[in-house]
């Protein structure tokens, strides 16, 4: 259980005080600027070759974020036709190290016992000619139009799957390019940007751990408009899975996720086009069946 200090979450750029540089780490281009779009101060780290340019926190190898929330939650923009990686550092009960890493360089899901190494699949504004060509494009660089992200990591469901460890903490990250980032968070709640204040407090989903993004974590939506129209929603692994996934993507959940989620039960539910779930198809048969493959 996070500490009292962590509660009900913890903004990751915020307390560590990412744009004085003392607790963090910068290698190669990384700027901060301002995003008309977002109205707010977002990071950006570009660069050729991922491991020469990054944001990484915290400063040093030998220290450690020690943040206890269960999940991860990252904002961010892959760049236009970019690859981009991410590493995190997490420390089990039994006080091993374990790296996760995701990228849209990677070709399929591999796995030791120290590393797990998830493909990252971008996708495309629905409607968007990418969309339609995103079967032909699975893998890879990032479409032109590629949206921002709340991508959510369920880390304690992350270890367990897939290596059978017990979750303890958050011990570093990695940003390397070619991306665009505009805050970390973690906590033991389950955000739902979608999710208006009223409706949280009408449906009492403060009882079952879900909860609408804080405000200062959120992205912003212009009057008439809908969240999930603007932005990709990723939670991994996706709610009610009992089988791991081998990519992190957009998903839609099954017939027993929608009916355990009360986020499900609220208005503006999210409805993925064609070219999204062929995707989705896609994927399965690209990748191994496996859940976790021979160590490499």
């Amino acid at each position: 259980v996070p500490a009292a200090w962590q509660r009900p979450y913890l903004n990751v750029f915020k307390h560590f005080r990412v744009e004085e540089w003392k607790r963090s780490a910068r290698e190669g281009d990384v700027a901060a600027l301002t995003d008309a779009r977002l109205k707010g101060t977002v990071y950006r780290i570009r660069g050729s070759v991922p491991t020469s340019s990054y944001l990484q926190l915290p400063r040093t190898g030998t220290q450690s974020l020690g943040l206890a929330g269960r999940y991860l939650y990252l904002l961010f923009r892959p760049m236009p036709r970019k690859h981009f990686v991410v590493h995190l550092d997490v420390t089990t009960e039994e006080n091993q190290v374990v790296r996760i890493s995701f990228s849209n360089l990677f070709k399929e899901f591999k796995s030791t016992a120290t590393w797990l190494q998830f493909p990252f699949v971008c996708g495309a504004a629905e409607g968007s000619p990418y969309d339609r060509t995103a079967r032909r494009d699975l893998v890879g660089a990032a479409p032109a139009d590629v949206r921002w992200t709340c991508l959510v990591l369920d880390l304690h469901s992350i270890l367990s799957l897939y290596l059978n460890r017990r979750y303890s903490h958050l011990k570093s990250v990695k940003l390397c390019s070619s991306l665009l980032v505009k805050n970390l968070c973690t906590s033991d709640l389950v955000f739902d940007p979608g999710v208006t204040f009223s409706e949280a407090r009408r449906a009492d989903l403060a009882c079952r751990g879900v909860a609408p993004m804080p405000r200062e974590m959120a992205f912003p939506v212009p009057k008439g408009e809908k969240w999930h129209d603007l932005y990709d929603y990723i939670r991994f692994p996706s709610e009610g899975s009992k089988l791991p996934y081998d990519s992190i993507q957009k998903s839609c959940p099954g017939p027993a996720a929608v009916s355990e989620d009360p986020i499900r039960q609220l208005p503006q539910p999210v409805t993925l086009t064609k070219a999204v779930r062929d995707r989705l198809s896609l994927i399965h048969q690209i990748t191994s069946p496996k859940a976790v493959s021979a160590p490499w």
